[in-house]
């Protein structure tokens, strides 16, 4: 049994770029913070059986708590190499297994990397990109002024940068106090744009809009 939500808390209780619904993590769903894209993922054996082959496979303890990231492209690969099943030639693979992560033991070969690209509006947040590496967290916003579906505009910037380990909550944008890393997570995030054919919203012009400082 694998238990996990599309997105972030969606009740109807406080704005979505605020500390609401989600508390104690900031935005709720389709939002850019964290409350509207870190959710719970429970995985378990629906019956124990220590006779069965997958659990004898994939031995999940109870009572077990992971902290590494994973995410939902994650359960395809893992329910492949668990069933041995075959996968079309040609056919593109999102995500890593998770055999490892669900036993409770650490996985150093597991990226801790997560990109979320939205190039379109109106929603509750518009026009952006967030890539997180490790604990940092950087946020991009095409058009930044531009109103959400909930009136009120998303940044008062195009970028902004968090630390997750020290600030979960992401009251303490580091834009401004840390350069160097904005400038490196501002790379990577385009080369991940990249590397997945994204495509970006676009201006009155009609250029495109990508991740830069």
């Amino acid at each position: 049994m694998i238990f996990l939500g599309d997105n972030g808390s969606d009740a109807p209780l406080g704005h979505q770029h605020e500390v609401a619904c989600a508390a104690p993590l900031r935005g709720k769903k389709g939002a850019h913070y964290e409350g509207g894209m870190r959710v719970p993922f429970i995985a378990s054996w629906a019956k124990r059986d220590s006779t069965n082959a997958f659990q004898q496979q994939l031995p999940i303890p109870a009572d077990t708590v992971q902290t590494q990231v994973a995410n939902v492209t994650d359960v395809f690969p893992t329910l492949v190499q668990l069933t041995e099943a075959d996968v079309p030639a040609g056919h593109t693979v999102d995500g890593l297994p998770l055999q490892t992560l669900l036993t409770g033991q650490s996985d150093s070969t597991h990226p801790q990397q997560f990109l979320m690209h939205y190039p379109h509006g109106v929603h509750r947040s518009n026009y952006f990109t967030v890539w997180r590496s490790g604990d940092w967290k950087a946020i991009f916003h095409a058009f930044p002024d531009q109103y959400a579906k909930e009136k009120r505009i998303q940044s008062d910037s195009h970028v902004q940068l968090f630390n997750l380990a020290s600030d979960p909550f992401e009251q303490n944008d580091l834009s401004e106090s840390q350069p160097h890393i904005l400038e490196q997570m501002i790379q990577e995030m385009g080369e991940q744009l990249e590397r997945h054919h994204a495509v970006y919203p676009v201006d009155d012009k009609g250029n495109e809009v990508r991740p830069s400082l």
